[in-house]
């Protein structure tokens, strides 16, 4: 099957589900782009409602065709670029299913907690080096770029399916975890090379500029802090996290 048309109903719920984060959370459907994402997909064992290529690019993309169980549905390539996000798209994305249950936070032995953190390259990079030292959950909560976005997804390079992500309220998610939280600060919190990294252990960050709020940081159990003897007033927020990430996984691979 091929479809020609921009107006095509198909394309129009495809387009809608790239770009609105409203659609995404009715239908519990997310659209993701890239030969790499899809493939990510497909290795974490999910199952692709819709496998979609541009006419085009559909020969280059037959064996990933096949591991999807499915016949394709083919886009003239100038109605692909309509549904893509990507200003030059490789021609291949897939319509999947979000996560049908919440992650059950009481049996997470880490987690990250984000508030307010708007830039979608962010929130995708510090889910991405979560996913790379071995943490499972997140949870984003008030003023966070919408997990499933395409922008975020990218970023991500496949974290998602590896994660349990939970988009809520942060102050209850806390007190699900309850475990040890750590709250980054600029400056003056311990050391991250002095803190004591032992059991379920949740990181919570916050917006650059902003940090994390009062109300937030006060649930806190430490205030962490990672030295600078550098010129720069502050770390961005996912090279932060990223550093903190290593921390513990490094302390983990010592006991």
């Amino acid at each position: 099957m091929e479809l020609t048309s921009r107006d095509n109903p198909r394309v129009r719920r495809w387009r809608e589900l790239a770009r609105d984060g409203r659609r995404r959370r009715e239908e519990k459907r997310a659209l993701i782009e890239g030969e790499h994402l899809v493939a990510a997909f497909l290795e974490s064992g999910g199952k692709v409602e819709e496998l979609i290529l541009g006419k085009s690019a559909a020969p280059a993309f037959s064996a990933l065709a096949k591991r999807c169980g499915r016949a394709p549905v083919l886009l003239a390539d100038s109605v692909f670029k309509a549904i893509a996000d990507t200003g030059t798209p490789a021609g291949i994305a897939a319509e999947i299913a979000l996560p049908a249950s919440a992650p059950d936070l009481k049996i997470a032995p880490s987690c990250v907690f984000l508030e307010g953190i708007q830039d979608a390259g962010n929130v995708g990079t510090i889910l991405r080096s979560a996913a790379a030292f071995g943490i499972r959950h997140a949870v984003l909560g008030e003023g966070c770029a919408d997990a499933w976005s395409p922008k975020v997804l990218r970023a991500g390079m496949g974290a998602h399916f590896s994660m349990a992500l939970l988009e809520a309220g942060l102050a209850e998610a806390i007190e699900r975890f309850d475990g040890t939280l750590c709250c980054t600060v600029p400056r003056g919190g311990i050391a991250l090379s002095d803190l004591k990294l032992a059991g379920r252990i949740g990181w919570l960050f916050g917006a650059e500029g902003q940090g994390v709020s009062p109300a937030l940081s006060a649930k806190a159990d430490l205030k962490v802090s990672i030295p600078m003897p550098g010129t720069a007033e502050s770390l961005n927020v996912a090279a932060a996290a990223a550093i903190c990430f290593y921390e513990l996984s490094r302390r983990a691979a010592r006991s």
